[in-house]
């Protein structure tokens, strides 16, 4: 082997791939979040892999993303109890989902209550005890209300963009990639709002 494969080799050995779960339910804006994690991961010089959306996302139907970086990745798939981050904009879905998240793994939950057609139609409950559930559930855990942020930001539909910068807490990317990648994939008039919900989602503590 070349000198310069030997050194691409290399790099990809000490790229650990990283493996992210986004969830909430259709119109939260669940695929332009991975699109923007994606292009971060890229303009950081990772292999990345993302699927298509998962679920139904149509309006009110559950959604699923996923997005794997690193030197060199093979599947956009998580495997469960795999993923390092689980990023959820709503509460139930990120229960729903729970299980695709390593031990050690960080979750980022938006606190909004969207009620699924299964319990607007009676034909389930949304649990009284979701936010009990979701502290039992994940360790380590950042819980922001991401709606009332965006709202506060004067957009309520960028509080998927609250819910990346939280997420961004837990990932090896740098700031400078982050914020070219909103400009990339967010239209110049909604631009400075995004830029705001992300530095609010990103300092939350």
């Amino acid at each position: 082997m070349s000198e310069v494969g030997n050194v691409a080799e290399q790099i990809a050995e000490t790229k650990e791939t990283k493996s992210i779960v986004i969830v909430g339910v259709g119109g939260q804006g669940i695929l332009l979040a991975s699109e923007i994690l994606a292009q971060t991961a890229m303009l950081e010089g990772y292999d990345v892999k993302t699927n298509e959306v998962h679920g139904m996302a149509q309006r009110g139907g559950s959604v699923m993303a996923m997005v794997r970086y690193g030197g060199e990745v093979h599947s956009p798939l998580v495997a469960r109890n795999e993923a390092h981050i689980l990023g959820a904009l709503e509460k139930i879905e990120a229960l729903r989902y729970a299980d695709y998240l390593r031990q050690d793994g960080l979750a980022a939950v938006s606190s909004q209550v969207i009620m699924p057609v299964t319990v607007s139609s009676g034909a389930a409950r949304y649990p009284e005890d979701a936010t009990e559930l979701l502290h039992q559930a994940f360790p380590r855990l950042v819980y922001i209300d991401a709606a009332k942020i965006a709202s506060d930001l004067g957009d309520i539909r960028a509080a998927n963009i609250v819910l990346l910068g939280a997420i961004s807490q837990g990932l090896d990317l740098s700031l400078e990639s982050w914020e070219k990648a909103i400009a990339l994939c967010v239209k110049e008039k909604f631009l400075e709002t995004n830029r705001r919900a992300f530095a609010a989602g990103r300092n939350y503590s």
